[in-house]
């Protein structure tokens, strides 16, 4: 049987009734006269096909059918006196959903701290998060799931046609098991640990910082002796722990604390030549992407409390 139609006006108007269980008086707390709303009444029991009121000379009551109906006609009256203010939220970024792909390495400490404020601040914004490589995260944008993504890259490298807000840079360090012979070293030689097998993730998830990584190696005569290639930045320093080979990972995955993984920075490499300064090793930059043609309110909300929380070198 087709569902028919039925007016807010009509439902208000049983609400009153229902409360008041005087046609007269409902009828004066609507500012209408007593006609009205017992023709509405009489016509909303015929479109239901049941009793909402047993009516004497003398009283109103509710049936069990009435009764049963009053607390949901109010909840759906409650709810649509709402809309207009909802539907201002919405379209000011309050209320929504963003769905936000990110690499591990901005999830170690920053993305959290930010999830934990931006939830704060925005508690009627759905923020779901998938952790996904930058190759899968180009995907999803594309097909349409995900609304925006963290993405590791080299600087001034980012996915092209896309808008950006690059979030941090940092330089990449050295990964290498404690039981490694060069790990007791204060001062490591660049040649030394280029001559190491190398584990580094494919260079399908991070092209730009793929090529960096081999530009090191190039710079200096060489090529990297691959001994594994791995996705995740835990499980590349899980490699490492194991005596696979070393690795040169962002140095926000120091906050992985892997017992047996120690890391080395710049510092630790002794200057060649004539130069003074440490060896002058890649940086990676992270960026929040997003399609240039976005609608979503909620979305734009974010990226503005992002851009509000700055950008910082690690």
């Amino acid at each position: 049987m087709k569902e028919t139609q039925i007016d807010l006006r009509v439902w208000r108007q049983f609400v009153a009734v229902a409360e008041e269980l005087h046609f007269g008086r409902a009828a004066q707390r609507l500012h209408l006269t007593q006609p009205p709303v017992t023709q509405a009444i009489a016509q909303l029991e015929k479109t239901l096909g049941i009793v909402l009121f047993d009516r004497t000379r003398r009283r109103v009551a509710l049936t069990p059918a009435g009764e049963a109906l009053l607390p949901d006609v109010r909840d759906l009256l409650d709810r649509a006196q709402a809309l207009p203010a909802r539907a201002r939220a919405a379209a000011a970024g309050e209320v929504g959903r963003v769905r936000l792909a990110f690499v591990s390495t901005i999830g170690f400490e920053r993305l959290p701290a930010w999830v934990r404020e931006f939830r704060r601040l925005c508690p009627q914004v759905a923020l779901e998060l998938v952790e996904a490589t930058g190759d899968v995260q180009l995907e999803a944008l594309a097909r349409g799931e995900i609304d925006a993504g963290l993405m590791l890259h080299s600087p001034g490298f980012a996915p092209p046609a896309l808008e950006r807000l690059a979030v941090a840079q940092e330089p990449l360090v050295l990964a290498l098991s404690a039981q490694h012979p060069l790990a007791g070293d204060d001062t490591l030689s660049l040649a030394d640990v280029l001559a190491e097998p190398l584990v580094i993730f494919p260079r399908r998830i991070v092209p730009s910082l793929h090529d960096a990584v081999f530009g090191l190696y190039h710079a200096a005569g060489r090529m990297p002796t691959i001994a594994q290639e791995a996705i995740q930045m835990q499980t590349i320093v899980n490699l490492v722990w194991g005596g696979i080979g070393v690795a040169w990972v962002p140095a926000s995955v120091m906050q992985f604390r892997r017992e047996g993984v120690v890391y080395r920075a710049a510092e630790a490499f002794a200057p060649t030549g004539r130069r003074k300064a440490s060896a002058a090793l890649p940086a990676c930059e992270t960026s929040l992407v997003w399609p240039a043609d976005t609608a979503n309110p909620a979305l734009a909300r974010f990226i503005r409390f992002v851009r509000d929380a700055g950008s910082e070198t690690i």
